[in-house]
């Protein structure tokens, strides 16, 4: 069990709803990966996929707590608004804050993450605010009032892994306090498992399940990954070195001489 929150989670795996096959495909994914916490767009959810609401129906059954994002948003003014539509929504106070800065690489705009959380933080959101790996704006964005930091490992999509794994590193040895969830950029499981392993304690993920040949499968993967990471960081995984070191250590002389054959 950890805490995310206010809640008490067995998961440390967040699972996007977007760009399944189907509602069908989705519902039977998010069983798969064990994950008890689902996130949705207010503003980037299809027509297509709600036309006949089997969509909500089916993110209610899966009774996963709904987290809602911003996405899409490109102003402090977008994001606060929506981030208070999605709470009469949804009934809850957790919002995944999203102001995307540049349409191409889809980095979030610092500046206006930063001031969209003061403002959220203060009228009483849970803010997951989604960031770069920077050590600043994430410590800018505690200083704010957010409890949770979201940095990307990679861009939005881009299934490039943890891009930065040394600034990553220094975030969760700089900020033992916060709760750091690696959002955006893994495509595959070990990717998962590399983020959990350096000490983060969740990883969100979307496109690399959605669009996976077999996403029910790929979304079982994701949780053994996860699970698998976490183990290896509370065991104590070894640190890499640039000397050999003998798995099995040599006392004295061998009990053998030469003329014994």
């Amino acid at each position: 069990m950890w805490t995310l929150a206010d809640r008490q989670l067995n998961s440390r795996l967040l699972l996007g709803t977007a760009r399944y096959p189907s509602p069908q495909i989705l519902q039977e994914a998010i069983a798969a990966s064990g994950a008890e916490v689902i996130t949705v767009s207010l503003r980037r959810e299809s027509a297509q996929e709600n036309r006949d609401h089997r969509f909500w129906e089916y993110l209610k059954a899966s009774r996963a707590h709904i987290l809602p994002n911003t996405a899409g948003c490109a102003s402090v003014k977008e994001a606060v608004t929506t981030a208070h539509m999605a709470r009469d929504l949804f009934d809850t106070n957790w919002i995944k804050l999203e102001v995307i800065g540049n349409d191409e690489t889809l980095q979030p705009d610092p500046f206006a993450t930063v001031e969209a959380a003061r403002i959220l933080a203060a009228d009483g959101f849970e803010v997951f605010p989604y960031t770069t790996e920077d050590l600043i704006v994430a410590e800018k964005l505690a200083a704010v009032g957010c409890r949770i930091v979201m940095p990307w490992g990679a861009p939005i999509g881009s299934g490039q892994g943890l891009r930065h794994l040394e600034a990553l590193k220094t975030l969760r040895q700089r900020l033992p306090h916060l709760t750091l969830i690696v959002d955006a950029g893994i495509g595959k499981p070990s990717h998962a498992a590399e983020a959990l392993e350096i000490g983060f304690d969740a990883v969100l993920l979307n496109t690399a399940v959605s669009l996976a040949r077999l996403p029910v499968m790929m979304a079982a993967a994701f949780k053994h990954a996860v699970a698998a990471g976490r183990l290896a960081y509370e065991a104590g995984a070894m640190q890499a070195s640039s000397r050999a070191q003998a798995s099995s250590p040599t006392v004295g002389r061998p009990f053998w001489h030469e003329d014994t054959f």
